[in-house]
């Protein structure tokens, strides 16, 4: 399974608008293969919306573009007015990671971004692996990647919560465990963060 993760900077105000288009062809175009998530930055980066579909593969992902391309004229849906920047990156689920759901896991959503350095993927999966099982008792692991093809020696981690106080909450509570944050800091170069909420249209 892959996952392609388009983030687009829109022209400020036009969040609004931009899903109210892709809601009204969206049906036509989850023919084909259906959008797993869509989000808007509610803290971060500012007019921002990041949506991902899963694939089997890059080969299906082709396959399906291409079919969506000439058999739907609806898709893609007429934003480009409303778009200033336009990003697409390829993620592969850690092992660890369970399969996205089409259901409601909170009413935020936080995506972690971080830049490891070049070759240390596999040992930081690794510590992750052993220090998951505990943190996800505390509140919904939504998914985990890292980069495939994009920015390089990425590892993406998004958490769901019901509120921001229910955030700090639990984030201050993660602090205790014995193993969390694992112990990655020494591949570290580079963190972000970013609290999103989900579009009415989104499955998750």
């Amino acid at each position: 399974m892959i996952y392609e993760v388009r983030t687009y900077r829109l022209k400020p105000g036009q969040v609004g608008e931009l899903e109210k288009r892709i809601a009204e062809v969206l049906p036509y175009r989850d023919k084909f293969s259906r959008l797993a998530a869509f989000w808007h930055t509610e803290l971060g980066p500012l007019n921002q919306v990041v949506h991902v579909w899963p694939y089997e593969s890059l080969q299906q992902r082709a396959e399906i573009r291409a079919r969506v391309a000439k058999e739907e004229s609806r898709w893609p849906p007429k934003v480009m007015d409303l778009i200033e920047t336009m990003e697409a990156e390829i993620f592969l689920p850690a092992p660890f990671m369970g399969p996205l759901s089409d259901k409601r896991l909170g009413n935020i959503y936080e995506i972690r971004t971080y830049l490891y350095q070049p070759g240390s993927i596999p040992e930081v999966l690794a510590r992750w692996a052993k220090a998951i099982p505990r943190r996800i008792e505390l509140s919904p692991l939504v998914a985990c990647w890292y980069s495939e093809i994009g920015d390089v020696n990425q590892f993406m981690h998004i958490w769901a919560y019901q509120d921001l106080a229910e955030r700090d909450r639990i984030r201050a509570e993660a602090l205790k465990l014995p193993h969390w944050p694992p112990g990655t800091r020494e591949f570290l170069a580079k963190q972000s963060t970013k609290i999103v909420l989900s579009a009415e249209f989104s499955p998750l």
